[in-house]
Order: structure tokens, then sequence, then C-alpha cells
């Protein structure tokens, strides 16, 4: 009989230990991030997660768009290598939410988030088209396809209208 008491307790605590994390969530905001990916599925998955092609971004830039682009990594990381881009902002993503730099960022015009591969800006573009700032893209493969599809030479020179002219 004791043996049975002890059996059952302890199925009783497994069962609970495993249905606690289930229940531990927070629903709404569960909810709210199954709508925001609603439309991130099949072939358009990147075109709704606001990744854009390095050669698109690269003739916006030689023709003198209206951009506003975001290095979104560590300063330990954009002491030697950053984006040699008009208007780049160096913002490491544990800062980007803090009010005084979301103030620096335009609520009307594009914003293109730059990381090394793409991964961290695409977390920080999610966010921030959630609160507000609806014209934010990701540089599809970051920094690495960047410099892959310009080369080390053109990748480490001055980029925009005027260099494009050379």
């Amino acid at each position: 009989m004791k043996r049975m008491l002890l059996k059952t307790t302890g199925l009783l605590v497994a069962a609970l230990l495993v249905a606690a994390p289930v229940a531990g969530y927070d629903r709404d905001a569960a909810e709210g991030y199954a709508e925001m990916f609603e439309p991130v599925a099949g072939a358009a998955a990147g075109k709704n997660l606001h990744l854009m092609k390095v050669d698109k971004f690269v003739e916006a830039v030689r023709k003198g768009a209206k951009i506003t682009t975001v290095d979104v990594r560590t300063p330990g990381e954009t002491r030697f290598f950053t984006a040699n881009l008009p208007g780049n902002r160096l913002i490491p993503l544990a800062e980007l939410f803090e009010h005084e730099n979301l103030a620096t960022l335009p609520t009307e015009g594009k914003i293109v988030l730059i990381c090394k591969s793409g991964t961290r800006a695409s977390a920080a573009a999610v966010a921030l088209r959630k609160v507000g700032f609806e014209q934010t893209y990701v540089l599809k493969g970051g920094l690495k396809a960047l410099a892959g599809y310009l080369g080390p030479k053109e990748a480490n020179g001055p980029m925009g209208p005027k260099a494009a002219a050379r």
C-alpha cells in the first residue's frame, strides 16, 4: 500500500513537471506572434519577412535611394569591419530598443538592418515592425553576403551614388 502511494505521488509529480512548461507561457503574446507570422509560408516567406537581396540593396544604394542602414552587431564586431554606407548607424541589438536609439530611426522610409549573416537582423526586424517601424528590412545574408557580392576591394571602399560613378 505504501509503495503504491509513493508510485502514485511520483507519477503526479512527474505529470506536473511535464505540464508546467506548457501552462507557463504567455498565451496572448503567442497568439500575437502566430498572427504576425501567419503570412510567412511557402515561396513568399522571404518577402513576408522583408528580406532584401544583396543585389537589390546594392542597386538601391548606388542609385542614391534614401535608406537608413542599422548595423546591429556588437561593438567588438564593428571595431574593425563595418558597413561603409551613407547614413549607416551602429546600434548593437542589445541597445536597439532603448528609447533614445529608437528615436533616431525614421518612422517614414526604409530601414535595412545588417548583421554578420542576417540572423540577428531578422529577429530585430520582426520586433521593429511589431513596434511600428513597418518599412524595416533585413539584408539577406548580412555583411558576409554583401562582401561576397561586391568582392573584397569594393566591399571595403565607400559605397553610394558618388562611389558608383567611379
